[in-house]
């Protein structure tokens, strides 16, 4: 028979995970973080290949590391430079999803006084998810060329998974696509293999409750607006 309590739990961790853009410096014992990649490494996978592998970053390594990925996403020729090995978004927008895309843009923008004029603010907002948004830990996940598209839907339940169990520690997450583009940066710098391939970041901590961004709440469409009930 199902508990309510339980029930209770695991919605309240699903539900309050949000994409938290502002850390306070609170260490996240070691302990807790192993734990966490523990109860998510019990994500499912086809065939139980478990295709994930994880970086955890944190003090004078998060520091080097952040740097480095900072001084190449400050160079002015940046995009000629870096780019992505695998599109995240769409090479064309299309609503729903683009109207979607400029409203929680400009919803952040908007609390945090940022114009659309002001192009310097916003590359320096965008600059602090290459400091993990000032979170204690920065994770980056990898996965090896050879899986193929399956896998990534593998390492998406994963994904989740960590940051379900961070919600229930009283912890905070933000999920990273944005260091993507920084693979050939990465690799040097974590020693990845040529068979590796950057999938995406996370910072990981307490959230600051004072900060502005934090604020910010995305909204999701009703059930009745996605799902088709056939009997």
């Amino acid at each position: 028979m199902s508990n309510p309590d339980e029930a209770a739990c695991v919605d309240r961790a699903i539900t309050t995970r949000r994409s938290v853009r502002a850390f306070l410096d609170t260490p996240v014992p070691r302990q807790t973080i192993e734990d966490i990649l523990a109860v998510a490494s019990r994500a499912p996978s086809g065939t139980n290949t478990q295709p994930w592998k994880v970086y955890v970053l944190s003090g004078d390594a998060k520091v080097r590391f952040c740097t480095d990925v900072l001084t190449a996403y400050d160079d002015p020729e940046r995009d000629a430079k870096y780019r992505e090995e695998y599109p995240y978004y769409p090479r064309e927008w299309v609503d729903p999803y683009l109207a979607r895309r400029r409203k929680v843009g400009w919803d952040l923008y908007s609390l945090l006084d940022i114009r659309r004029e002001d192009k310097s603010r916003m590359h320096e907002q965008h600059a602090r998810n290459f400091r993990f948004f000032d979170a204690p830990v920065g994770l980056i996940f990898t996965i090896d060329r050879i899986m193929e598209q399956g896998s990534w839907l593998d390492y998406g339940m994963f994904l989740q998974s960590i940051m379900v169990a961070a919600r229930a520690r009283g912890l905070d997450t933000c999920p990273q696509a944005a260091f993507t583009q920084f693979h050939r940066i990465i690799k040097e710098h974590l020693k990845l293999t040529d068979e590796e391939m950057v999938v995406c970041g996370m910072s990981l901590g307490f959230a600051d409750p004072d900060a502005t961004a934090n604020q910010l709440m995305t909204e999701r469409e009703p059930v009745g607006q996605f799902a088709r009930f056939l009997s």
